[in-house]
């Protein structure tokens, strides 16, 4: 037990990323009942829809999970309400800040860790008495910072004193260890639970990321503010790279982009879909349920540092 899993009340230290329309809770709670936090996306959602979601992974699970609230979601504000109202005891956040909620979600006991992607906001984040950080390098799939992993991880480990989690480009456990090393308590995986067993996507999207080489993903949108999205490098990829050239507002693209998002995950075409997945996409090699996941990256972290490694 380390200070993430006894705050989380959790097994594990393995998290799994809040990924719009792909989050849901069939996969947060069978993150959650193989000893991880599932997490339940609400961007995109309605008040009612995220209600229904919460109350399934309630019925699919007595472990703690988590909702991640898109805070440049309109709806923001109702799915507080719903969160507070259904119990939650833990919320993710991204894509705005927190401080307008934070007095609201802290007076219910509910556990607020933002995602972040530099120093500066990891600072603010725990002014603003945020109870962990979730640290993501741009090798992360979807909307991305501008920072590598192996970079930024320790450089907010040294500047904040509340404990982080890392994300971007974990797919391992030799992934893990090097989070951990670098000053992590906890990592949180995106890709690898996009394809389990109990992801809603279908077959296309899965064998897009098994598929993947190291070079088979993209960034679009990194011309927009805000806009900087990594997906698997496809035919939607490029159409998204021409229609930022355009120069469309933020907007527009995240319009766009969610279009293409909602068609992968509900339609599964390949030629309309932008299938979002880290850099990390070139090693998984298979589907597993999501329990497994949290298992095998658990024992080959531990596998690791059990074998003696000399340097000099």
């Amino acid at each position: 037990m380390n200070r993430v899993t006894e705050l989380l009340g959790i097994t594990y230290p393995v998290i799994q990323g809040a990924m719009q329309e792909v989050a849901t809770a069939d996969l947060a709670a069978a993150v959650s009942n193989g000893g991880g936090l599932g997490i339940i996306a609400a961007g995109g959602k309605t008040p009612d829809e995220l209600r229904e979601q919460i109350q399934k992974a309630k019925k699919l699970t007595d472990k703690s999970f988590a909702v991640n609230l898109m805070l440049m979601d309109k709806n923001t504000p109702e799915h507080v309400k719903v969160i507070i109202d259904e119990g939650v005891k833990v919320v993710t956040t991204g894509a705005g800040t927190p401080k307008p909620y934070m007095k609201d979600l802290k007076g219910a006991g509910i556990k607020v860790l933002p995602v972040i992607p530099n120093v500066k906001i990891a600072k603010k984040m725990e002014e603003m008495g945020a109870d962990r950080v979730i640290v993501e390098g741009m090798e992360a799939g979807g909307h991305i910072g501008g920072t590598t992993s192996m970079v930024l991880w320790p450089q907010i480990a040294d500047a904040i004193n509340i404990p982080l989690i890392a994300a971007g480009g974990i797919g391992d456990g030799r992934g893990v260890v090097e989070a951990f090393v670098a000053g992590a308590e906890g990592v949180q995986c995106g890709t690898i639970f996009s394809i389990a067993k109990e992801s809603p996507v279908g077959d296309n999207w899965r064998k897009a990321v098994i598929n993947a080489t190291d070079t088979g993903t993209a960034v679009v949108g990194s011309t927009i503010k805000g806009g900087a999205t990594r997906g698997i490098a496809n035919e939607e990829a490029g159409k998204l790279f021409e229609l930022e050239k355009t120069g469309v507002s933020r907007d527009e693209f995240n319009s766009a982009l969610n279009k293409s998002l909602y068609v992968g995950v509900r339609e599964d075409d390949p030629d309309k879909s932008f299938f979002m997945a880290g850099e990390v996409a070139g090693m998984i090699k298979e589907s597993k349920p999501a329990a497994e996941i949290v298992k095998d990256l658990m024992d080959d972290a531990q596998r690791i540092l059990d074998q003696k490694i000399e340097i000099m």
